[in-house]
């Protein structure tokens, strides 16, 4: 889920950039501090914007910089368990697909895919099913649950499990054809 954050902190103005606006250094400060990282409390930082430096700042003995404290809002991402989410398949390896959800790519497992024997072809970027010759390949635009979801202060990467092992999940074009058959049998 995309949400928009407020928070607070303390940004140091070093000397040399003093005759720069307060707001624009302020805000260079803490896209460095936060964007790109997971914050688990609230996700992952995709951008941070709407920032507002109270104008008096503190000094500290011997630092000439000046520290002010700032609101600013954040744009994150967090992935909750058992959230239904779509996204794109981007990556086919031999035990899955990495399915792209918002900013992150998700784990979607073999096994997690669908009832049936599933075969994983890396080279032609596609996973095949035995019995219902379905594909999933680079590009198929899925609806997936989250089933998993690990993210660690400060680090980059987190990780995200899906499945698709429920009804109305999996490759759009399945659920359609499974939407169809559904009302074929109800009409008939």
């Amino acid at each position: 889920m995309f949400q928009i954050i407020t928070l607070e902190d303390v940004v140091r103005i070093p000397i040399t950039r003093f005759t720069e606006p307060l707001e624009r250094v302020s805000l260079e400060i803490l896209k460095a501090k936060y964007e790109s990282i997971i914050i688990p409390e609230v996700g992952y930082v995709i951008l941070v914007m709407k920032v507002k430096p109270e104008k008096m700042g503190k000094i500290v003995p011997g630092d000439g910089a000046t520290y002010h404290k700032v609101t600013f809002s954040m744009l994150c991402f967090y992935p909750k368990n058992q959230e239904i989410v779509e996204g794109e398949v981007v990556e086919i390896t031999d035990f899955g697909a990495f399915v792209r959800i918002g900013p992150v790519d998700a784990l979607l497992h073999l096994s997690q895919i669908m009832d049936d024997y599933m075969v994983s072809d890396v080279r032609q970027g596609i996973i095949l099913a035995n019995q219902s010759k379905r594909i999933l390949k680079v590009g198929s635009k899925v609806r997936v649950r989250i089933i998993a979801v690990s993210l660690s202060r400060g680090s980059t990467l987190g990780k995200i499990g899906v499945t698709c092992r429920q009804p109305f999940l999996g490759a759009l074009e399945w659920i359609e054809e499974d939407i169809k058959k559904a009302l074929e049998v109800k009409s008939s």
